[in-house]
């Protein structure tokens, strides 16, 4: 079973009635990483009138918002729905008002939060990771030469390697393929060259 979460920090602005929302979503694999940028953010805009977060982790399925004094339902909750409707997980997102001295009400706000985390999550760099078998390949040049189109024909996807004496490579490969692709590699060189199946991971194989 895969995932989608983000790298990196992205930031969407969304202005409405001179009140400034600044919405910055962050990936975060545990709860002291998503605090830990909900403190900086906070620091970092200490002369903001509010600081609305929301984060969603998978591990131990937890999922967290404030409407950090902006009335009930209207900060909080539709940040954290525009998450959830990204279908992201491993994230934390802080949007930051300013306020511009006009009250927007309850359907303002809604719309006011849920707009500067929608531009947030647009314009962050998404990862749809898949469970993976990582894998060791050593072999000569030649049988390097041969196995290209094995590599393109199951979607593989080269971590590191080395060129000397010998070839080595570390690989990724979807993980309902891991066994048809290590079978391919050996045929293909008549049992010369294995795949060594090492660990399974996570991993964005778009990128």
């Amino acid at each position: 079973m895969g995932y989608r979460t983000v790298s990196g920090i992205s930031t969407g602005e969304y202005e409405d009635r001179r009140s400034q929302f600044i919405g910055q979503l962050c990936h975060a694999d545990t709860e002291e990483e998503a605090l830990a940028f909900i403190a900086k953010v906070r620091s970092e805009n200490r002369k903001a009138r509010h600081n609305v977060y929301a984060y969603i982790l998978r591990d131990g399925n937890i999922s967290r918002y404030t409407d950090d004094g902006e009335p009930s339902g209207t900060a909080g909750v539709p940040v954290l729905e525009i998450l959830r409707h990204e279908g992201l997980v491993d994230v934390c997102i802080v949007v930051t008002r300013y306020f511009g001295g006009i009250l927007l009400g309850t359907g303002g706000l809604v719309r006011a939060y849920t707009q500067a985390a929608k531009l947030a999550v647009e314009s962050a760099a998404v990862m749809d990771m898949q469970q993976c078998s990582e894998m060791d390949i050593t072999c000569d040049y030649t049988y390097y030469g041969i196995l290209q189109g094995v590599f393109t024909e199951y979607a593989v996807k080269t971590v590191s390697s080395d060129f000397a004496d010998a070839v080595r490579l570390v690989l990724l490969c979807p993980e309902e393929r891991a066994a048809d692709f290590t079978a391919a590699v050996t045929e293909t060189t008549n049992g010369r060259v294995t795949a060594t199946v090492k660990r399974s991971v996570y991993a964005d194989m778009n990128s």
